[in-house]
């Protein structure tokens, strides 16, 4: 039906190809299944057409089921800071499907924006895209659903088609809990692997795993049926490697902890970006964090933290050593940043996605590349000024 290109973090881009029956009765129903939609719902999921989550829950799940969907074509903070909340008020959205780091972003700029509007038609929320950590969970509960509204957590893939574990909203409502995406979907016998492929212990954190099929599962890689193999079936024979960390709760819920492949390696102990940048979102200064490796001789990583400040704070020496105490505090020495770099915007898709490739490339003096899905590219020349400016006063 369609090849969509992904390319995850390392590697040639992949070409997922996705056939018609199975990845249409997915997307109808696990969008039916996660938020329940009616004939009276306007529907919103924010996310850009040209990859995964407009493919399938912008186009071919809302029209399987007969929605009114609301498309919006812009970004969520022009011409001023209440563009989401103007639009849901004034075209009474009842569904708002977004994104992490939109919500983080949000959190910058205060509650005073979205309360300026009535969000009273809004009855369910969700969230794509990336492990939303508690604080924003907390924050998107709180100010946008003023505690009366669920939080739809989806964990899916480019690869799956649609929505793998995420909470059921219908009859009876999966019980939440903020920064996790709790439960399997119907069909789902999803597990967290160790290093060896044995079922992980609650609360020990390994790899996400899918061990049978389902209906909207990719049919292959286009023209590369061999890598298709090796990437997700050669890691554990007749098992879905995800590529993904996770840990799960004695109580079977699901926390999703980010890619693999974006865990630093510092001195010998491996901690996930996923978990800094949480620890960061933590403290009240921090409304949105990006956390890149970079190699040190001695410890053969370190990591650097991008950050961006949220209304009412201002960057000082003393704020980076408060926020350095904070992650040793909340994870340990070992995981200490090497700098932390206080910037405007962090560099982000139309859709709101943090595109980390560039704060790589700023941090290892690389090209930037193609910066064409950039919603701002204004944001790539502040973090590059910035940590140069950084990396002069260090030196």
């Amino acid at each position: 039906m369609f090849i969509l290109y992904t390319s995850g973090t390392t590697g040639k881009p992949k070409g997922v190809q996705h056939g018609t029956g199975g990845y249409m009765v997915w997307s109808y129903w696990t969008l039916k299944w996660a938020f329940n939609p009616t004939d009276e719902d306007i529907y919103w999921c924010v996310a850009d057409i040209g990859w995964i989550t407009g493919h399938t829950y912008n186009v071919y799940a809302p029209l399987s089921l007969g929605l009114t969907a609301f498309l919006f074509e812009g970004t969520p903070d022009y011409p001023a800071k209440d563009r989401w909340w103007d639009m849901i008020e004034r075209h009474g959205v009842s569904i708002l499907y977004g994104t992490p780091t939109a919500v983080r972003m949000f959190m910058k700029f205060g509650e005073e924006w979205p309360n300026k509007h009535d969000l009273s038609s809004l009855r369910i929320l969700g969230t794509v895209g990336e492990p939303i950590n508690p604080e924003a969970w907390k924050w998107y509960y709180q100010v946008i659903g003023k505690e009366k509204l669920a939080i739809i957590d989806t964990w899916w893939q480019t690869e799956t088609g649609g929505f793998m574990i995420a909470p059921l909203s219908g009859i009876e409502l999966t019980p939440l809990k903020p920064g996790s995406a709790t439960l399997p979907l119907p069909a789902i016998d999803a597990e967290i692997y160790d290093d060896k492929g044995q079922p992980a212990p609650a609360g020990t954190k390994g790899f996400l795993v899918v061990k049978s099929p389902w209906p909207g599962m990719l049919q292959t890689l286009w023209k590369d049926p061999e890598r298709f193999k090796q990437t997700y079936f050669g890691r554990w024979p007749n098992t879905y490697y995800t590529g993904d960390y996770a840990v799960r709760d004695p109580e079977g819920y699901f926390w999703l902890l980010g890619r693999a492949d974006e865990v630093l390696k510092v001195a010998g102990h491996r901690i996930g970006t996923v978990e800094l940048e949480s620890a960061l979102v933590s403290h009240p200064s921090i409304s949105e964090a990006a956390v890149m490796g970079k190699e040190d001789v001695v410890k053969g990583e370190v990591p650097v933290a991008f950050v961006v400040l949220r209304s009412g704070f201002q960057p000082s020496e003393e704020l980076r050593k408060e926020l350095v105490k904070h992650i040793r505090t909340t994870i340990g020495p070992i995981a200490t940043p090497d700098a932390i770099v206080i910037v405007n915007k962090l560099p982000k898709t139309r859709s709101g996605k943090i595109m980390r490739r560039i704060l790589k490339a700023v941090l290892v003096g690389a090209p930037i590349g193609d910066v064409s899905t950039l919603e701002d590219d204004a944001s790539v020349e502040d973090i590059k000024n910035t940590y140069e400016e950084m990396r002069k006063q260090l030196n």
